[in-house]
């Protein structure tokens, strides 16, 4: 048994929560990023390309996050790649956010009104002039409120990667634990470390969410 203080406690769960904040950033943008990719393709006049995100959203909705962690920590190894718990919980990550952003943002942009469709056919807008000029900035602003609120899943999904191996805050939380034998104190700073990253993101999208009720008044 080690014998830490209160303080070497928070300061290894605080050195731990940086790769937490590095881990939810770098999901949320990558997965932004491909979510736009998916959405033009699901929005596409394409058949088989609205089909094909369909199915994408369908299956990383569908199954565990627990379970594409571990897909894509030993699937890659089966194909030569030696790929460590950081790529594969970032890869791991980044799809399953993809697939819950472009799903929020399908709804906000249905919820745009159809006329505004027409409206930029009548001005002989092709498919990508529509969105770009009329359609997704209307949808944008109904969409940062739950695109916001969305991040607090993220921030919470990264605890999973620690069965992985990746050492972020809750497996920091697990080996301190295993050395000190205070689970207790351990976990509970544990969550309130996570209640401080969370919190505010949520304040946050609630405000958004106020601000644009109060517009649309």
């Amino acid at each position: 048994m080690v014998d830490f203080s209160l303080w070497d406690v928070v300061r290894n769960l605080l050195l731990a929560a940086r790769w937490t904040v590095a881990l939810s950033l770098i999901a949320f943008v990558g997965g932004g990023v491909v979510g736009l990719l998916l959405l033009v393709a699901r929005l596409s006049p394409s058949r088989p390309a609205r089909l094909a995100v369909a199915g994408y959203v369908q299956l990383f909705q569908g199954t565990p996050l627990l379970m594409q962690l571990f897909l894509a920590y030993f699937g890659f190894a089966l194909f030569g790649f030696d790929t460590s718990a950081w790529t594969a919980a970032a890869v791991a990550l980044t799809l399953y956010t993809s697939a819950f952003l472009a799903e929020i943002w399908r709804g906000c942009v249905e919820s745009v009104p159809r006329g505004q469709w027409e409206a930029a056919r009548s001005l002989a807008m092709n498919f990508g002039e529509q969105l770009r000029h009329v359609v997704l900035p209307q949808a944008l602003r109904i969409a940062v409120p739950p695109t916001v609120g969305f991040l607090v899943q993220v921030v919470k999904g990264t605890a999973l990667a620690s069965v992985i191996g990746f050492v972020e805050l809750t497996k920091a939380g697990t080996m301190i634990t295993n050395a000190t034998f205070k689970p207790f104190l351990v976990y509970g700073c544990v969550a309130l470390l996570y209640f401080a990253l969370c919190f505010p993101v949520s304040l946050y999208a609630r405000r958004l969410e106020r601000q644009l009720h109060a517009a649309h008044r």
